[in-house]
């Protein structure tokens, strides 16, 4: 479960070839980015409860993000750009994969989606502020976990909203993951490595000293039953939102 990495000075080479390879699979449910698709719907419920409970909106609307900036950071091919902005915003997609940009580009266009996609470091890019920034299984993957967290916040607008997922550093994690998904070919090999994962103590120290405020983790587990879906079991992956302290 990861997107490409993107961040100033702490790309790792490696992790942008490594999903560069998989664009062209990037919208095939079916392809190398399964786990991605199965993922998704459950990241966007809770983003979808997290802009209503942030600015209050109109829980039944169709376009909770109109008027505001949206930027995904580590967009892969588009996966959680185009939802962004078939909700309202108007996104921009960062990633360091020059042909993760291109598949994403050729998607949104053959859907009619205005999304400005950008690839490069996003520290040097010359971005400006967001109301939202999103930033889902990627920390993960870059070199300096600080310094990336600190450029995130320097994208978010006074105001705004971030929320960041990725994967939690236990046995569970490492089983279902790595020994589990990826050595079946659920999850392409070499995506994971368990030592770079974030635990929530650590996202959020990460968070405080980006001078913004961790809200309380989501956790995204797995069940036979269920596949999957938002729980108070923190011991695979999480998502939370962060805002200004």
């Amino acid at each position: 479960m990861a997107n490409a990495t993107v961040s100033n000075e702490t790309i790792r080479p490696s992790e942008a070839e490594h999903f560069g390879k998989l664009a062209a699979e990037w919208w095939d449910p079916k392809g190398s980015s399964a786990m991605l698709h199965k993922l998704n719907p459950v990241r966007l419920r809770f983003i979808r409860e997290a802009i209503d409970t942030h600015w209050g909106g109109d829980v039944e609307s169709v376009k909770p993000l109109a008027g505001k900036t949206a930027l995904d950071v580590g967009c892969g091919a588009g996966l959680l750009c185009e939802p962004l902005a078939r909700m309202g915003a108007a996104v921009t997609g960062v990633d360091a994969a020059a042909e993760n940009i291109a598949a994403a580009q050729a998607h949104a266009a053959g859907g009619g989606l205005s999304i400005d996609y950008r690839h490069g470091e996003l520290g040097a890019l010359g971005l400006g502020t967001y109301d939202l920034v999103t930033c889902l299984e990627v920390i993960e993957h870059v070199a300096d976990k600080p310094a990336f967290i600190g450029q995130l916040a320097e994208r978010l607008a006074p105001g705004g909203l971030m929320i960041l997922s990725t994967p939690n550093r236990t046995m569970q994690s490492r089983l279902l993951l790595i020994e589990g998904a990826e050595a079946i070919g659920m999850i392409p090999k070499g995506t994971h490595h368990h030592e770079d994962f974030v635990t929530p103590d650590e996202l959020a120290e990460l968070v405080a000293d980006a001078e913004l405020e961790m809200g309380e983790p989501t956790g995204i587990a797995f069940a036979p039953t269920k596949g999957l879906h938002l729980s108070d079991d923190l011991a695979l992956n999480y998502i939370a939102t962060a805002t200004s302290t």
